[in-house]
């Protein structure tokens, strides 16, 4: 089994690495792990396979020692449309240059003993992908495909004790590698701190470090509780983006938190639900409101109060039922809805980054192979959800209104073995 780890887990990171992902919750997953996906991503207090370090690593205390494998594709259909505009910019947009992406992970929990259990896991945070081969910019001055590339990516040790018979505790490191790209908005550099590296500098990378730590309960037989905290993640500027993202290039991963609660309503049916805050407003590149008096008055893109997206801080409600159906099969499903982080006065600009869906749909499966092995599969289709602009477009861009949509199907498929 080490042999066979310390072949694959390089693979599986590189692979990661060199992958993009969109993810649908905001720019995060909406679940962590198959058998999370088929229950719309409830898993605070569901510990399911070695993936719940990235949820609530305090559930490593309760599984048996096991290595779990998956990927998870991705087909997002991304648009938008620009109306009433006086510049010439009006039509329909297709940002779908790209339409599928594979983001694999990898997870282990090694039990110690009945008390302690170590993890690590490799996994997608999140991203957010577009590729407009019609630039939707090109009336502002702004020539060849446009679009945005993020990938998000955790490596994440972890620790878990159970350090009373119903009570346990975790913590999981965060490490972080993201990557990014942006194209086709050079024809913005006169309001830009440092046009040269605002957009078309290719693919550049950063670093950071954050912490996860969780908590879990059973009160007893029928129900359990969990909680968790994702401390926000301070990360290398992308100094190639410097006069895009606010602060010279700063973009920190945002802090998140959330409760969650297990319920055995039967010998075979389990409820479950979450609640999960995700504070996007806390990162400037992402949360400051684009405003054209704003860049008038000197907060220029890169600067230190510079353009963002307009997001807001979210909540994320999900539900899930899992239903034994037999010994080797067990049957799942899931529904999430949050808030919606892209107001109606902010779609011009994000029209690079449409994160604009707020419902999920997700059913899934496990089949027990033997006592040891078991194929898991999920599919989860992000309902489309359309943001039509009010007031978007600034004047001096010849006014008029912005609007962005998305919706996506997710399919993903994981192994797991215990040992």
């Amino acid at each position: 089994m080490q042999k066979s780890l310390g072949v694959v887990l390089p693979i599986v990171i590189l692979s990661t690495l060199s992958q993009h992902s969109f993810a649908t919750t905001g720019y995060f997953m909406h679940g962590y792990g198959v058998k999370a996906q088929g229950n719309a991503g409830a898993s605070i207090a569901a510990f399911n396979d070695a993936l719940t370090i990235a949820s609530n690593p305090s559930g490593l205390a309760w599984l048996d020692s096991r290595v779990d494998v998956g990927a998870t594709l991705f087909n997002p259909k991304r648009s938008s449309e620009i109306v009433g505009n006086l510049a010439g910019a009006n039509g329909q947009y297709s940002a779908n240059g790209r339409e599928y992406f594979v983001l694999p992970e990898i997870a282990i929990n090694k039990k110690v003993n009945d008390s302690v259990a170590l993890g690590l896991a490799v996994y997608g945070n999140g991203g957010m992908n577009t590729s407009y081969r019609n630039n939707p910019y090109a009336a502002f001055g702004n020539t060849g495909e446009a679009g945005v590339d993020l990938t998000q990516i955790f490596v994440s040790p972890s620790v878990a004790w159970r350090y009373s018979e119903n009570q346990s505790i975790g913590v999981a490191t965060n490490f972080l590698y993201q990557r990014f790209e942006a194209k086709g908005i050079s024809g913005f550099a006169p309001f830009s701190t440092d046009g040269e590296h605002l957009s078309n500098q290719g693919k550049d990378s950063s670093t950071g470090i954050g912490v996860r730590v969780g908590w879990s309960a059973k009160l007893n037989d029928v129900v359990t509780v969990g909680a968790n905290y994702s401390s926000k993640i301070k990360a290398d500027k992308f100094d190639q983006y410097r006069g895009l993202f606010a602060q010279a290039g700063s973009f920190d991963v945002p802090e998140s938190y959330g409760v969650g609660v297990s319920v055995k309503a039967s010998h075979a049916l389990t409820l479950l639900a979450d609640i999960q805050r995700i504070n996007y407003s806390d990162v400037d590149s992402v949360g400051n409101v684009f405003s054209f008096d704003s860049l008038m008055a000197g907060n220029a893109f890169g600067s230190e109060k510079g353009q963002g997206f307009g997001w807001k801080d979210i909540n994320v409600y999900k539900v899930g039922a899992s239903y034994q159906l037999n010994p080797q099969l067990t049957l799942r499903a899931g529904y999430t809805h949050n808030d919606q982080p892209i107001s109606e006065s902010q779609t011009f600009l994000n029209i690079l980054a449409p994160g604009v869906i707020k419902d999920h749909v997700s059913v899934g499966a496990t089949w027990n192979i033997d006592r040891a092995q078991e194929l898991s599969v999920a599919y989860t289709y992000g309902l489309k959800e359309t943001v039509k602009g009010n007031q978007s477009i600034p004047t001096a861009f010849g006014g008029g209104e912005a609007n962005i949509e998305m919706d996506q199907h997710i399919l993903g498929l994981s192994y797991g073995v215990k040992f």
